[in-house]
């Protein structure tokens, strides 16, 4: 029997990677992944808004679910929830075409980093995906229960304490990268349209507060898992919404919470102007 580690078969297997890496530059992949980043903006901005309210008293869950609840209410909402299941599904195929097709040309280190970050988020894309589809179907969970479900069993299976530290140090961490892309305007990049432009300018100052606010709301959140896991009290992991409403215990939070939540509008804003003209 040929082996499939022939020249023909090595051939044959690089035609079809190859043929698949055209499929992901397609322009209908590409105009539903900007549709996907489109609703992940649409996101942050209800996100923000409801962190903003909840400074006001106002009921409501700053993070996905929350948002997605929101845009659910309205009399459109079946439709709106399957066209963001699919926008959410085309993005999350497209961020796994980045890891793994288009990532294949790259030197192994760079490999490696898109590996991990492109699938991450094509993990968290596929997530938010399926959080619309449970909407449409009528599935509406808590977010905040989800997590501590989840922080939950991790504590009880083996290794679970050191590997919900990891989960809760990966989250700071890319807390952290945000909060450095920020400040080091390190997306410029992605929007070279408007370099050197008074829209820009704007656009600019968009990015800088939007991904330092998410940078910092993602470090809290990576915070509350590292304390879940050191006091062995799992219940205490509770997600972005839990970690954004614990700020308003303390003296300075409400002030804090309301700089994050306008940050998270921001951080939309400037995401939208991304999806509309940003490099893919």
């Amino acid at each position: 029997m040929e082996s499939s580690r022939t020249p023909d078969g090595q051939s044959a297997a690089g035609d079809a990677v190859d043929a698949a890496e055209a499929a992901s530059d397609s322009a209908a992949l590409d105009v539903v992944a900007r549709t996907g980043f489109a609703v992940m903006a649409l996101l942050h901005i209800v996100i923000g808004a409801i962190a903003v309210a909840l400074v006001l008293g106002a009921p409501g869950q700053a993070e996905p679910t929350g948002a997605i609840e929101q845009l659910a209410a309205n009399p459109w909402g079946p439709a709106v929830m399957w066209a963001g299941f699919i926008a959410c599904a085309g993005l999350s195929l497209w961020q796994l075409s980045e890891a793994t097709l288009r990532a294949r040309h790259l030197p192994r280190r760079e490999r490696l980093g898109k590996l991990v970050s492109s699938g991450f988020l094509s993990i968290a894309y596929g997530s938010v995906g399926l959080s619309f589809a449970g909407f449409a179907l009528g599935n509406r969970g808590d977010s905040g229960d989800s997590t501590r479900d989840f922080s939950t069993a991790l504590v009880r299976s083996p290794f679970g304490v050191p590997a919900l530290i990891a989960l809760g140090l990966t989250i700071i961490g890319i807390g952290v990268y945000f909060v450095v892309k920020g400040v080091g305007k390190k997306f410029k990049e992605e929007l070279a349209h408007f370099e050197g432009t008074h829209r820009g300018h704007l656009i600019s100052g968009l990015g800088v507060a939007g991904h330092i606010a998410k940078g910092v709301a993602l470090i809290l959140t990576g915070l509350l898992f590292v304390i879940a896991a050191a006091t062995n009290d799992p219940g205490s992991s509770t997600g972005l919404d839990g970690s954004l409403k614990a700020l308003q215990d303390h003296s300075f939070g409400p002030a804090l919470l309301l700089a994050i939540g306008a940050g998270f509008i921001a951080y939309g804003a400037f995401a939208l102007v991304r999806a509309r003209f940003g490099r893919m």
